[in-house]
C-alpha cells in the first residue's frame, strides 16, 4: 500500500511507479540468487541479472548490475575515492568465483517508464553465521535512518549516527568505500529521456539527471549525495532517496538498498514488502532475535 502523503514534485501515482520498479528489481535479484551455484563468476552473474531485466522490459539503467563475492562483499581494499576512476577499477564485476558458504551481494538499478530503483541484496549458498549477524544488525540501521529523518535531523547527522551505530555494533561502515562515501543518493523521475546509452556501466540519462539535481541543489543549499560531509548538513530534502547502509566484518559484507520517501514533514520507506524486511520479521517470529551489538566485537 502506497503512503498517500504528498511529496513535493512526486504524485501518489508516481510513487506507485517507483514501487513497481523497485519490486521488479528485487524479483530480479531473488530470482537470479535462487539459481546460483558454486563456481559461477561475478561477471557471469552480472550478465544474468542484465538478461533477466531485459527480458522483463528494462532497457535503461542508473547503472548496470553489479555482483560481489567473498571479501569483495566487504569492499576489502576498496577506497572511498571522490571520483569515478577508482569505481571503474575496483567495483566492476570480476572473475572471482562463488564458493559454498561464501557471501554475495547483488546490486541492480533499472529504469522503466522514467521511474528507477537501486536495490542491494545479500545472500549465501549454504550458511555463513557472520553474514546472518550483519543482516540482523542492518534492521537497527533501517529503523534509525527513518526515525532521525522524521525528527528532521540533518542528513549529515543521520549519516554520522549510522557510523556511530556501526561502531557500537563492532562492524565497519563499508558504504564509506563508495565514491563520495555516500550513505544514499537522491533519485528523480526521468522526464523525456533520450535513447538509452551507457558509459562505463552507468546509464547516461540517469547520470545527466543526477548532474541536474546537483546543479539545482547547489543553488538551493542541498546535495543529492547524502554523506557525513558539510554538503549534507542540511534539513532532509523532499523526494526519493536510495539508501544503502553497508556493514562489514572480517571480510564479510552485507547491505540493503531501497527507496526512502521524504516529505516536507515526514519520512517513510516506500515499501515494506522487501526480502530483508520479510527476513527480519521471520527471524523475530521464529527465533525472537534481539540485536546484540557487542557480539561481533567480543
Amino acid at each position: 500500500m502506497i503512503n498517500t502523503s504528498v511529496v513535493r514534485h512526486i504524485g501518489t501515482d508516481e510513487l506507485a511507479q517507483f514501487r513497481a520498479v523497485q519490486q521488479l528489481a528485487y524479483r530480479c535479484v531473488e530470482s537470479v540468487a535462487a539459481e546460483l551455484r558454486p563456481g559461477v563468476t561475478e561477471k557471469e552473474v552480472a550478465a544474468r541479472l542484465l538478461a533477466w531485466l531485459r527480458d522483463h522490459g528494462v532497457s535503461d539503467w542508473l547503472h548496470k548490475p553489479f555482483a560481489w563475492f567473498g571479501d569483495r562483499t566487504a569492499f576489502q581494499g576498496f577506497s572511498g575515492l571522490s571520483h569515478m576512476a577508482g569505481f571503474n577499477l575496483q567495483f566492476f564485476p570480476s572473475s572471482r568465483r562463488l564458493e559454498k558458504n561464501m557471501p554475495f551481494i547483488l546490486d541492480v538499478a533499472p529504469v522503466k517508464g522514467g521511474a528507477l530503483a537501486d536495490v542491494g541484496y545479500a545472500g549465501v549458498i549454504g550458511h555463513n553465521p557472520t553474514l546472518d549477524r550483519l543482516q540482523d544488525d542492518l534492521m537497527a540501521h533501517r529503523e534509525l535512518i527513518v526515525d532521525m529523518v522524521k525528527r528532521r535531523h540533518t542528513l549529515a547527522e543521520v549519516a554520522r549516527a549510522v557510523d556511530a551505530l556501526c561502531l557500537r555494533q563492532g562492524v565497519e561502515p563499508r558504504h564509506k568505500a563508495y565514491p563520495f562515501k555516500v550513505l544514499a543518493h537522491r533519485v528523480a523521475k526521468l522526464d523525456n529521456p533520450s535513447a538509452p546509452r551507457s558509459v562505463a556501466r552507468f546509464g547516461l540519462n540517469s547520470t545527466l539527471n543526477l548532474i541536474a539535481q546537483s546543479r539545482a541543489g547547489k543553488k538551493e543549499g542541498w546535495s543529492p549525495l547524502w554523506n557525513t560531509s558539510e554538503k549534507s548538513d542540511h534539513a532532509p530534502t523532499p523526494g526519493l532517496w536510495a539508501v544503502e547502509p553497508h556493514l562489514g566484518f572480517r571480510g564479510v559484507g552485507a547491505k540493503f538498498e531501497e527507496l526512502l520517501v521524504i516529505t516536507e514533514t515526514d519520512a517513510f520507506w516506500l515499501d515494506d514488502d522487501l526480502p530483508h524486511v520479510r527476513r527480519w520479521h521471520a527471524r523475530q517470529a521464529e527465533c525472537a532475535v534481539t540485536p546484540q551489538p557487542e557480539l561481533l566485537a567480543a
